[in-house]
């Protein structure tokens, strides 16, 4: 099993550090203390796992250089997969948080978007927005996306770029054809991690046009890729999401 010697090696106290509003993170020296006062919400530092499944799903992103987290919504496949990417950024092991995800209307349409890439794509990445303003606040989010450290990039971009020293994040990847998954993976550069998320049950595509489940299907015979599937068990919001999946 192919483990990451440089996550593997980094000090305890270096895996959760305060962003600081100043300087990118990798510049940070170590004898340069956080300053709270640079978040502009409470900041919990540790996140913890709820389920065995998300104990499985942190230990996996910590281990591997490519994870495919599958299952329903409220799990916590993008909260965790966010909070992980933000924890290496601040210990120096990425330069930069990439996130991408499929720009899919879930059933119905909104109208053209007019504004900047980044302002058409914010409505799809607000999950991805939520978590990252948790982990970092919202001012520092806003300086981290001007400077290029955290990029948004829409799938249809990808093509033909490698990623280097970069966490990314493919969220919603149910909604990605089989095609469009293989290129993603593709772009995995040196130094770098990658997490799939999405719920096969979930997707916006025409029936059989998803290639998340197959894709998982193949790459679970690989001993350096991990896949994880939530179940309906892990759900971690309001106790009625767990019976409504049940039914519906």
């Amino acid at each position: 099993m192919s483990k990451k010697t440089a996550r593997r090696s980094a000090p305890k106290h270096s895996n959760v550090r305060a962003l600081h509003a100043d300087v990118r993170p990798w510049e940070m020296g170590p004898g340069r203390a956080p300053r709270e006062e640079d978040r502009d919400q409470r900041y919990v530092r540790h996140v913890k796992p709820k389920t065995e499944t998300q104990r499985a799903f942190i230990e996996a992103l910590d281990a591997f250089h490519l994870a495919l987290a599958l299952g329903p919504a409220g799990t916590g496949k993008t909260y965790l997969s966010i909070a992980k990417a933000v924890e290496a950024l601040d210990a120096g092991e990425v330069q930069r948080i990439v996130l991408t995800r499929p720009a899919m209307e879930a059933g119905e349409s909104i109208g053209y978007l007019p504004g900047s890439l980044q302002e058409k794509m914010a409505p799809y990445l607000r999950p991805l927005f939520d978590a990252l303003s948790d982990r970092l606040g919202s001012r520092h989010l806003g300086k981290l996306i001007a400077d290029g450290t955290i990029e948004i990039a829409p799938v249809g971009y990808m093509r033909g770029r490698t990623l280097n020293r970069s966490f990314v994040v493919i969220d919603e990847a149910q909604n990605c054809t089989y095609g469009q998954i293989k290129m993603l993976l593709t772009r995995l550069g040196w130094n770098s991690t990658m997490v799939v998320t999405g719920d096969p049950d979930q997707s916006d595509l025409l029936l059989g046009m998803s290639g998340l489940q197959d894709i998982a299907a193949r790459l679970d015979a690989l001993e350096d890729v991990a896949v994880i599937r939530f179940t309906n068990e892990d759900v971690v919001r309001h106790p009625l999401v767990s019976s409504i999946l049940e039914v519906v």
